[in-house]
């Protein structure tokens, strides 16, 4: 991938003093043992009692299609000179259980295609194939629509930079002598043939069913092609060999196994959500239905277990450069594949060949929906072992030291359990920043010693190299620098001046700067003696407590200073260079920020963004704080990242909302007829995903649309990899098989991020509001139904929870007026659009669980009717979790107590992985702080007794003395609710599911 193009009005970097080291002893603080970490990565041996005869040269793929004359049952002393990939399709004479001494090596037996069917050996090992080399190419421009009737221009980064553009796909590189676990390879294993993962898709060949005249055919059982007549050259039935040489070339056939689609959507479920499992056939209806087609996509989900794994190249499409997958028609004769996204035939160099279309399943990347091509090398510059890397890379603290005690106080405990969290191998750096920049020295055991530099512009290459190549040492693994580390947070002071929060100077871009060149410099020794590189997964953490006054990037702490605008836009420009520069080094940058002092997100929102991070607000430097200290550190990411989407020619990506950018095209070679959208990564973590907006050039005519997500990308380890994910959708003329398959939390997701990327303001969120009220009423129109004796039309009850999600988003915080801070909205509105699924859905409408007697918990409706006061109740909004106790619970000591530790526990069990961890927050009934609770539920107490209990089944458990009770607990609001909404726009609400 090319290096982002420097900002053409860099940051000026004038000659700065030396810097000026400054010794602070203090009694030293938390020490704790050193630990040793075991690496799991150490190479093994082959087994010498087994393997007596084994010699393993390069590991390189093998081609079973060449036969020799050698028969290995007669070579006793017949040895493998490089451990070659046997592929088992090939026929033989002999049994190879009668050759004890004839190995061949093969690729870890972790691997799918390492489990081989019982057949004969090859009959040669004299020659192979050659590894094809990675296609190299250069994707042609593709415009993403932004869904106006402008022009069709690509959406600039200042304006939409969730938006991404097109790219070019990454450079592949082969490198296969390196396997993924690290072992050499072992003897072939004769047994069974493997099996595709989902047991829905077997093995067994199945042949295109014939149908009536006139019938469409099922999506399960649907061919790619429509079947042909035999002619001559075309496949001979699957039971038996083909016909290689005939009156013309073999006709390539599909594979199509009972539920394969279905299989193979389970099996994509993980990365891939699409909002329905059908497409509409007709272009005016599918593309102004207002409920809109597309896919939630998560490219760095980590799930066990994995996709399936293969070690080589991948076959790409020379014509568009789809890649190769399950649904490809291969021709098994001759290995050639037929591509599904531009229906052209291409060469497999033989890899492909088999005896039958079953022996085909044993290739993962032709049994399973979802793959990874995984290459290792030890050619990369400042390459770093496995087991080294993702530990090896250094996390950087750049803590704000104009803090008032209190703020301090919870800092310091924070920051002393998230270095106790660590593990011992990590790297770590500590950089302070007020009106200068101190960066603390680890050579010293129990000093807390920093080398000063100032903060009112970047520091200069001199300055640097001083600091860098003296005998400071600035970046150690933590179990040699714990105690210092302990000391040096011990040794932090409370501000002292008279200045108000947010006028006191602090240069966080100048100590953001120190700290990148920290990481690209030379560091403490790196174990095994391997070559240190600049970067590579690196992170800086951020600990903010006010805005960037001083230095570079700064922003007058008055709105009303005369030259703020000019000020603002030049501190934003200069923010989003050192982020794309902190990206060009693979290294994140997190702020996390906290207390009461605004800190100006605007201004810091692009350096996180632009460098692949993300940008926190809490209330103050505690709980949470420390939590998501730790989580950010910890969680995975990858780098240099291309994420590319192909679909069928009748269907086009209109927009993509996401952490990406534009590509740069010239950085890449292309295919003669590449139509892909390509996206440049941020980065690719666990916790994000892309909203990929789909619509039809025209009207389908196919029974089965394709899609093909890939994506390039470096991993924590160091490893290329390449993760392909192919879905087959089935068409459908019929309006209500397309509402059934719709899945309507998927949906409202998509619909969300449509909506909240447009909202930039809170202006702009009233236009938004009025535009979700019309898209219900067009989604009642054209789907609901029309009630007897009344102009009303029903809303379908096929969609029962998307107008409720929908209510949730228009009333909640990413849209509604229950945050007053802009700040606050604009970091929500950021972590909503990059966010998982399963994030986002908690992010637009909160789950409400109640806790029930033994320790139990019952899932209800978000009605404020569940704030019955007996009762617990423990409300998911995304990055807020709220436990409410009712007041006759609350004065039960005992009992409020038991109900409330296990309110805890289900808040923490619910968010152990969630990134960032939200606030957890407890409160009674009636008390101040329980408006956070009420403004977050539909006031379902204004609607009629039948509604209730229509909506809130739990209702009817209560006597009348309970309901009455309850009814009396509520006070007036002016919000409406779900029902009332409904009603407000002359629709009637659908019927509960």
């Amino acid at each position: 991938m090319a290096s982002t193009p420097q900002n053409s009005n860099p940051a000026p970097s004038p000659s700065t003093p030396t810097p000026t080291s400054e010794k602070r002893i203090t009694p030293p603080a938390f020490s704790s043992p050193l630990a040793n970490r075991f690496s799991p990565q150490t190479l093994t041996a082959n087994n010498p009692s087994t393997d007596r005869n084994h010699h393993a040269g390069e590991a390189n793929r093998f081609s079973p299609q060449t036969l020799t004359a050698n028969n290995p049952s007669t070579d006793r002393n017949h040895h493998a000179g490089e451990a070659n990939r046997f592929s088992p399709q090939t026929p033989t004479a002999k049994n190879p259980s009668t050759d004890r001494n004839h190995h061949v090596g093969l690729p870890p037996s972790s691997f799918p295609r390492a489990s081989l069917p019982t057949m004969p050996h090859p009959q040669t090992s004299s020659s192979s194939s050659p590894l094809r080399p990675g296609s190299e190419f250069r994707a042609s421009p593709y415009q993403i629509l932004n869904g106006s009737t402008e022009s069709p221009i690509l959406r600039s980064q200042s304006q939409s930079p969730e938006i991404t553009t097109v790219s070019t796909l990454q450079k592949q590189h082969s490198s296969p002598g390196i396997s993924q676990f690290n072992t050499p390879p072992g003897p072939p294993l004769f047994s069974s043939p493997s099996r595709p993962a989902n047991p829905a898709a077997p093995f067994s060949p199945m042949m295109p069913l014939p149908h009536p005249a006139g019938a469409a055919p099922h999506f399960s059982d649907a061919p790619f092609a429509s079947p042909r007549p035999k002619q001559p050259g075309a496949l001979l039935p699957t039971s038996s060999l083909p016909t290689p040489y005939s009156n013309g070339t073999p006709e390539p056939q599909p594979f199509d196994t009972p539920d394969l689609d279905n299989s193979s959507l389970v099996a994509a479920s993980p990365y891939v959500l699409f909002s329905a499992h059908k497409v509409l056939k007709q272009k005016k209806l599918s593309n102004n239905s207002s409920i809109g087609f597309g896919a939630l996509v998560s490219l760095g989900r980590e799930t066990m277990p994995g996709p399936q794994t293969v070690q080589h190249n991948p076959y790409r499409c020379q014509n568009c450069g789809a890649y190769v997958n399950l649904y490809c028609s291969i021709v098994p004769s001759t290995g050639e594949w037929k591509c599904v996204i531009c229906k052209k035939l291409n060469s497999s160099e033989a890899e492909y060949r088999a005896a039958s279309r079953e022996d085909l399943r044993n290739w993962p990347e032709l049994s399973s929906s979802v793959v990874d091509y995984v290459e290792r090398s030890t050619r990369q510059p400042g390459f770093v072992p496995v087991s080294d890397t993702r530990m090896s890379a250094p996390v950087i603290l750049v803590i704000d030291e104009c803090l008032d005690e209190p703020h301090l106080q919870h800092l310091q405990s924070s920051l002393h359990a998230f270095v106790d969290s660590l593990p011992p191998t990590t790297r770590i750096g500590i950089v302070t920043y007020g009106r200068t920049v101190s960066v603390y020295d680890f050579s010293e055991s129990g000093l807390a010693s920093a080398d000063m530099l100032p903060g009112s512009k970047s520091p200069s290459q001199e300055s640097l190299k001083t600091m860098i190549f003296g005998t400071g040492v600035y970046l150690a693994p933590l179990h040699a620098s714990l105690n210092v580390a302990h000391n040096v947070f011990s040794s932090l002071r409370p501000f002292r001046g008279d200045q108000p929060e947010a006028a006191r100077d602090r240069c966080l871009g100048t100590a953001v700067e120190i700290a990148l060149a920290l990481i690209q410099g030379p560091s403490a020794e790196m174990s095994r003696g391997t070559v240190k590189r600049s970067g590579g997964n690196s992170r800086i953490l951020a600990c903010a407590g006010g805005p960037n006054t001083f230095g570079p990037g700064c922003v007058p702490h008055s709105l009303s200073h005369p030259n703020y605008a000019f000020l603002e836009k030049k501190a934003l420009k200069w923010m989003e260079h050192l982020g794309r520069e902190a990206r060009r080094h693979d290294t994140v940058v997190d702020i996390l920020c906290a207390g009461t002092c605004p800190v100006r997100i605007p201004i810091l929102q692009p350096l996180a963004k632009a460098s692949g991070g993300v940008l926190i607000l809490h209330d103050d430097f505690g709980e949470a704080f420390g939590v998501n200290l730790q989580r950010a550190a910890k969680r995975a990411a990858g780098s240099q990242g291309i994420f590319e989407v192909r679909c069928s020619d009748d269907i086009f990506v209109s927009q993509i909302i996401g952490p990406g950018e534009e590509a740069h095209s010239d950085s890449h070679e292309t295919f003669k007829n590449d139509s892909a959208v390509s996206i440049q990564l941020l980065s690719v973590e666990d916790t994000q995903s892309f909203a990929v907006i789909i619509d039809l050039k025209k009207d389908i005519k196919e029974n089965h649309v394709f899609f093909q997500f890939a994506a390039c990308f470096t991993d924590v380890y160091q490893s290329n990899i390449t993760r392909v994910i192919t879905i087959r959708l089935p068409t459908t003329d019929a309006q209500s098989a397309y509402i059934d398959s719709i899945e309507g939390d998927v949906a409202a997701v998509l619909i969300g991020k449509r909506a909240v990327l447009q909202a930039k303001n809170s202006s702009d969120a009233v236009d938004i509001r009025l535009a979700i009220d019309e898209r219900v009423k067009d989604i009642t129109t054209k789907f609901g139904t029309q009630l007897p004796k009344v102009k009303l039309r029903r809303f379908p009850k096929e969609l029962s929870v998307l107008p409720e999600y929908l209510f949730h988003l228009r009333r909640g915080p990413l849209l509604g007026g229950i945050i007053g801070h802009e700040d606050e909205r604009s970091v929500l509105r950021n972590l909503f659009l990059q966010a998982s699924f399963d994030l986002s859905l908690r992010m637009l409408a909160p789950r409400v669980l109640m806790h029930r007697d033994g320790g139990t918990f019952e899932e209800l409706p978000a009605y404020d009717i569940a704030m019955q006061s007996d009762a617990a109740v423990v409300l998911d909004h995304g990055t807020d979790i709220f436990i409410w106790l009712g007041a006759d619970l609350a004065v039960q000591e005992g009992k409020s107590a038991a109900a409330l530790a296990a309110c805890r526990t289900l808040a923490e069990e619910l968010t152990e992985q969630r990134f960032p961890a939200p606030r957890i927050l407890s409160f009674k009934e009636g008390s101040s702080q329980a408006r956070y609770f009420v403004s977050r539920l539909i006031p379902a107490h204004k609607d009629p007794p039948y509604e209730q209990e229509a909506r809130f089944p739990q209702l009817r458990t209560l006597n009348s003395e309970q309901r009455a009770k309850l009814k009396s607990s509520f006070l007036h609001v002016d919000d409406l609710s779900f029902c009332e909404w409904m009603r407000s726009m002359k629709l009637v609400p659908p019927e509960p599911s």
